[in-house]
């Protein structure tokens, strides 16, 4: 009786449809080019919290945005918890670029829905469950233009994006997730996220447009001994155009930021192929730094001290750059940069 008891249970497990799934990451493709993940939840409880949702707060005294917020009885400051954002670039061989974003939180979808469709949003239904095709201006102007959508799939889930990777995601959420947290595509490289991140991306570098990277002259140089293709000039801008050139030699980019008070701790690392590599990356990205700090002194000279702060190391695969932004200095930047948008 137990082992036809257990075979029976067995049995069902292969025959019961898989449960659906409201982790954002399990809705990512394994063919995603950049996944990046914020933990408003992490953050909301930091003293950077105001700085961060100042945009968000706007929103409340914005007509419609206002009204649209109250019909569909939705806060972002204190109802999104995590957000998770995932894209490809439109493809070489002509393959279509798409965009999806995922909202874990606490949501009303009865609500969301007689919000979004008294705006003109029009409601499809498919196997894996309902989304709304958001009303597109454009749309005229391109024939292969797709227009954006939005499911609210559940009291805790919330997608968007371009319709197709909408329709994609709930058939991924109703077969119960795909394969990313277990290393397919940009999973693999999971385990270089500290757990503690506040705020993470990982970018496939190689499938990025490269577009503009080759527009600047390059002076014939040697770094390490090797030759080259590296500007001559010192200035900042020629240093930053330096460290472009040697990105093309970075098959995958890790940026990560972790709030620590009024803080916030910043690291970026770059995958290469061996470690000759990862030597001329180092020294290009101490001479960006250099070249910085530099720029920093006139325009912004409480800058110079938090970039002498930072620092780049490497090993045989990797080169990374690490630091800290105090809290003054994040003020600074975002009072400069409301400045310049008032």
């Amino acid at each position: 009786m137990k082992r036809s008891a257990l075979a029976l249970a067995v049995l069902l497990s292969f025959s019961l449809p898989a449960a659906a799934t409201d982790d954002g990451l399990s809705l990512v493709p394994a063919d995603a080019a950049s996944v990046g993940v914020i933990h408003v939840a992490d953050l909301r409880t930091s003293p950077l919290a105001a700085r961060i949702f100042s945009d968000t707060d706007k929103l409340t005294v914005d007509g419609d945005a206002a009204h649209f917020l109250a019909e569909a009885k939705l806060n972002p400051k204190e109802d999104v918890d995590t957000v998770v954002a995932a894209g490809s670039p439109k493809g070489a061989g002509g393959s279509a670029g798409w965009g999806l974003v995922v909202f874990e939180g606490r949501f009303d979808p009865v609500a969301l829905s007689a919000a979004i469709a008294g705006r003109g949003a029009v409601k499809v239904s498919t196997p894996a469950g309902d989304y709304w095709q958001l009303p597109d201006k454009n749309a005229a102007a391109s024939s292969n233009h797709e227009p954006g959508a939005i499911a609210f799939a559940s009291a805790r889930l919330v997608i968007a994006g371009n319709e197709s990777s909408v329709v994609a995601a709930l058939a991924r959420r109703s077969a119960g997730g795909s394969a990313f947290r277990s290393g397919a595509g940009l999973g693999q490289h999971l385990s270089r996220i500290d757990s503690g991140a506040s705020a993470w991306a990982l970018v496939d570098v190689s499938r990025l447009p490269v577009a503009g990277r080759s527009k600047a002259a390059h002076a014939s140089g040697t770094i390490n001994g090797k030759a080259v293709d590296v500007t001559a000039h010192a200035d900042h801008a020629d240093a930053a155009m330096a460290l472009v050139s040697s990105m093309k030699n970075v098959s995958l980019l890790v940026f990560q930021a972790t709030a620590k008070g009024d803080a916030l701790k910043l690291s970026a690392t770059g995958l290469v192929s061996d470690d000759e590599t990862a030597g001329l990356m180092e020294d290009a990205l101490r001479g960006a730094l250099a070249a910085w700090r530099l720029a920093a002194q006139d325009k912004s000279p409480e800058t110079v001290s938090v970039l002498r702060k930072f620092t780049v190391s490497r090993d045989k695969t990797t080169v990374s750059i690490a630091g800290t932004l105090p809290g003054p200095a994040i003020r600074a930047l975002v009072d400069k940069k409301h400045a310049q948008a008032d």
